[in-house]
């Protein structure tokens, strides 16, 4: 059998590779996946149920069930102030992961260059790079908290520059980036007709009582920007696979054409499920005055550790650990926290390469006492590590 060379040129999930050599051990701390541990919200789980008993379980409309378009385009009068066409500019997708692959097919042909700012969910430079086109980065620095700067973003536009991707908050670092900047990136879409693809998919998970703003709302970028969202984080419905994307009806149709070729549809029950969790009577804020809790927990034990920082955690479960006073990079410290102590988290250099070589992300998906746990064994490992 002769595999297709892009398929051979994929990369191996590095925080996979991690979390499938943790499975080796017993009694692991797994820090690895942002699968959250906590419980939809009750009348989701039986919204589900009742879909599946109820006998819906067949196909739906290629861009989802049309109450749920409408629902989600509510959804987006309340947070952004636009108006969406539910019937033509909304497609429903199985996660935000679809909504991801979706967007960059429906945009980028070989050659086309897209701007991911670093470091990076995995997953935009694999499909980019399954496409046949090429992935651009802008590096974020440790002193910038993370935030990117928008003149580095227009330092790398060039000629076949079609797509920018922007993560805010940001998965792995927790970064959000302020309206200021954000006013200044879509000055810069708009100079060089850019397309932005906003993943907003920890929108909700902000701490401090802060609140994430979207690009879409600045001037003259409705017309080119995508928002990608999704239940998975907000909900803690991860295993529903159900996520949207909002975009200008051209684009929502070349992205329902092509998942009607992948998937046809999301699946059924979650979408009945999607529908419950957009309704007025679910409560979802346990989830974020839960994982703020655990943000909480961590910055402590950050506190009583040596030799690892980070700049803070302003949202997502994701921390992003500067550990190079510990001598090792971030990939030595991780595989040897695994096999000393039962530790398991990814190395920085997985979302961006080796300007990322001395930290670590740690998802906080766990409660306070398995976090402390973990800080405490790896403060020992520390100990027992110390760099002389």
């Amino acid at each position: 059998m002769n595999i297709s060379q892009r398929g051979l040129n994929l990369t191996p999930s590095e925080p996979r590779k991690i979390y499938d050599e943790a499975q080796k051990y017993s009694g692991v701390i797994d820090l690895t996946l942002g699968d959250p541990d906590l419980p939809p919200p009750e009348n989701v789980k039986i919204a589900a149920s009742r879909a599946i008993m109820d006998g819906k379980t067949r196909y739906s409309a290629n861009a989802g069930l049309a109450e749920l378009r409408q629902k989600i385009a509510d959804e987006a009068d309340r947070e952004y102030g636009i108006d969406f066409d539910s019937s033509k500019e909304i497609i429903v997708t199985v996660g935000a992961m679809e909504a991801a692959y979706l967007s960059l097919w429906s945009l980028l042909d070989p050659g086309d260059e897209a701007i991911i700012v670093a470091p990076f969910w995995i997953n935009y430079r694999e499909v980019v790079k399954s496409l046949g086109a090429v992935s651009v980065f802008v590096y974020t620095r440790q002193e910038d908290k993370f935030i990117v700067r928008p003149e580095e973003i227009e330092k790398q536009i060039s000629s076949k520059t079609k797509v920018l991707i922007l993560n805010s908050p940001s998965n792995p670092t927790g970064a959000v980036i302020p309206a200021d900047v954000l006013d200044r990136i879509a000055e810069i879409a708009v100079k060089h007709d850019l397309t932005v693809i906003s993943d907003e998919i920890y929108s909700r998970l902000v701490y401090d009582n802060k609140k994430v703003e979207s690009i879409i709302t600045r001037p003259h970028m409705r017309e080119r920007t995508v928002v990608i969202n999704g239940f998975s984080k907000r909900y803690a419905m991860t295993g529903y696979r159900i996520g949207w994307a909002l975009a200008p009806a051209d684009l929502i149709r070349v992205m329902t054409q092509m998942t009607e070729n992948i998937v046809a549809c999301a699946p059924l029950s979650s979408q009945y499920a999607a529908i419950e969790a957009l309704s007025e009577q679910t409560d979802e804020a346990y989830i974020r005055r839960e994982f703020e809790q655990r943000r909480n927990c961590v910055i402590s034990e950050l506190e009583r550790t040596e030799n690892i920082s980070c700049v803070g955690i302003p949202a997502t479960f994701y921390g992003f650990l500067d550990v190079s006073a510990s001598g090792m990079t971030g990939e030595e410290f991780a595989m040897l926290l695994l096999k000393n102590k039962k530790v398991a988290l990814v190395h920085g250099s997985a979302y961006g390469g080796d300007v990322y070589r001395n930290f670590v992300r740690i998802a906080f998906t766990m409660d306070c006492e398995k976090l402390k746990e973990a800080f405490r064994r790896i403060r020992e490992f520390m100990k027992e590590n110390k760099n002389e």
